[in-house]
């Protein structure tokens, strides 16, 4: 295999922003490069944009597309729930829209949870799965145990039933948050402002604020533990190939979780990038790109 080399970092937005009309809704993605496809799904509270310093990795060997959420980056705004199974459900959507078939899957937070519900109801159409800091892995059975340990208040306090949207509304903590908490680099200006874009309006914080709303903890929301338990029947016995980025110390994915996911997951690779948190993306991209890239030349050798 050639030998990997790291390639420029991009601040912007390089790609051409397209629209597919899923379900009344239009949904950005990006569709760069020809051959297998793979799908990169993005989490809270970030969109397409993510992905910029990873796709050139994928680019010449894959069809990389990227999209986003309803009500997220640069897709619309709808008045859904933005629950799990209604993100779920357009990403289905739009998967068989544009007739991809033997995906591979590239997810970070969210995006990966909502990646397996696919995968799990379509386990004929995906080839294999990547994953970022993701969410919703396993159920957590308590707050005592919710990781990371010290945003617990924090999420607790966005649960809270009055005061959780409008310290949301009105603080747009995670956006806001990203450059100096679950990161370990500082954003450029620039960078900041392309997360900052799609919210705003503190109107359409809706999004970020129903995602904690849809962590599994302490056997709540009841429907997202039991649509996780049913996923993980499937996942913890499939074959399917599984790459799981991590870092140290991380922040979604620490040490519990991935020994969960050595215990309970077969043919899976583990790379870890170094110092980090939940950005990985941001934090390492060269790395990412390069593993993604080797990881997933393997798979089509």
């Amino acid at each position: 295999m050639d030998e990997l080399h790291e390639l420029p970092l991009h601040t912007g937005f390089p790609y051409t922003s397209r629209h597919l009309a899923v379900d009344g809704l239009n949904l950005h993605y990006v569709d760069e490069g020809e051959g297998p496809a793979v799908l990169f799904l993005h989490g809270n509270p970030t969109w397409s944009y993510m992905y910029r310093n990873i796709i050139p990795y994928l680019q010449p060997f894959a069809r990389c597309l990227a999209v986003d959420l309803p009500g997220m980056g640069r897709s619309d705004k709808p008045g859904c729930g933005f629950t799990l199974a209604e993100h779920a459900a357009y990403i289905t959507g739009f998967i068989r829209q544009l007739d991809l078939s033997n995906l591979v899957l590239v997810g970070h937070d969210w995006g990966m949870a909502i990646g397996l519900a696919y995968a799990a109801a379509h386990p004929d159409n995906v080839r294999a799965v990547a994953m970022l800091e993701p969410q919703a892995l396993y159920p957590t059975p308590s707050w005592e145990e919710f990781t990371p340990a010290e945003s617990r208040e924090l999420f607790q306090t966005l649960r809270d039933p009055q005061q959780g949207w409008p310290f949301m509304r009105d603080n747009n903590v995670f956006v806001e948050g990203m450059p100096h908490i679950i990161m370990n680099r500082q954003l450029s200006a620039g960078e900041h402002e392309h997360y900052r874009e799609p919210f705003r309006n503190p109107e359409d914080r809706k999004p970020m604020w129903v995602f904690p709303n849809q962590i599994p903890v302490a056997g709540q929301p009841s429907e997202v533990v039991q649509a996780v338990e049913a996923r993980n029947r499937w996942f913890t016995g499939s074959a399917l190939p599984k790459l799981l980025f991590h870092a140290e110390p991380g922040c979604t994915i620490r040490g519990p979780q991935v020994d969960w996911c050595r215990t309970n997951l077969s043919n899976l690779t583990l790379c870890p990038i170094g110092q980090g948190f939940h950005h990985l993306t941001e934090e390492n991209p060269q790395l990412i790109g390069q593993e993604l890239q080797r990881w997933f030349r393997g798979l089509t050798l």
